[in-house]
């Protein structure tokens, strides 16, 4: 599990491989992470959008960027946690992922960023 504290907001991240698939004339290696955001700050806050920056093996980069997480802008109250699953496609059997969140502080109406920290992905099969 990797881990990291911003401002209060700690991101904890585990990974898995979920198996080799064929599209668009390509393999590709499919991945899934979960990620819980944990309130640990003295005020309410709220995450508004996220950015990834994934990166193969094969040092092919993809930005995603775009509001909330899988369709939700959870709100946090102190001591409060969110937790959320998704995944990715890469055309190498490792790479990374890092990012942030854009949040929103209720107490001062202040905006911040939340770094996600940098994880790898790896297939199992490719490692030595």
């Amino acid at each position: 599990m990797t881990q990291q504290v911003t401002k209060g907001i700690k991101i904890s991240v585990e990974t898995h491989f979920e198996g080799v698939y064929f599209k668009e004339y390509q393999i590709r290696y499919a991945f899934g992470y979960r990620i819980t955001i944990e309130n640990q700050s003295n005020d309410a806050v709220q995450l508004t959008s996220r950015f990834w920056k994934i990166k193969d093996a094969l040092n092919k980069t993809e930005i995603v960027k775009g509001e909330g997480v899988i369709g939700k802008k959870p709100i946090l109250n102190p001591g409060e946690t969110h937790s959320y699953q998704s995944g990715c496609m890469l055309t190498a059997p490792f790479g990374a992922m890092k990012g942030h969140y854009n949040m929103v502080n209720f107490t001062s109406a202040r905006k911040f960023k939340v770094q996600i920290p940098s994880f790898k992905l790896s297939a199992p099969f490719a490692l030595n």
